[in-house]
């Protein structure tokens, strides 16, 4: 499984999670967490719909036109939420992935809101975890 919140990827981040998805001969997730902002007549009236931005669209096709060169299958999330990292800590413990590869793109997201997410996912969940080094 490979995770951003809503952010590109590092690519040595989508880099590892191809490989591994190749070697090990399993299929590549690929989620983007999207913290959902909390306006109930937006999301009423289907206004929360925003499109990503044509960087993040093209960051998030990188991998997985990789993957699918090399034949590996990809299933790709966008999951939205008022708290997008404790829903990525229940996806993964729904999903039970081998290997989660946290690769957001350190210069797109805010160190505070990294290290709470590396924070939770070292806390809460169980299987291994990879993160680009700093």
């Amino acid at each position: 499984m490979l995770a951003t919140l809503d952010v590109p990827f590092a690519e040595p981040a989508w880099v590892v999670a191809v490989d591994a998805a190749a070697e090990s001969g399993q299929p590549l997730i690929l989620v983007n967490m999207v913290e959902l902002p909390p306006l109930p007549l937006s999301v009423l009236m289907g206004y929360d719909q925003l499109d990503d931005t044509p960087e993040l669209a093209r960051a998030l096709r990188e991998p997985v036109e990789l993957a699918q060169s090399l034949g590996i299958r990809v299933e790709r999330l966008r999951v939205k939420s008022f708290h997008p990292i404790e829903a990525l800590v229940q996806l993964v413990a729904e999903r039970k992935p081998g290997l989660l590869v946290f690769g957001p793109d350190r210069t797109k997201l805010s160190r505070r809101v990294y290290r709470r997410a590396v924070r939770a996912l070292h806390q809460h969940i169980e299987c291994l975890v990879w993160l680009p080094d700093d």
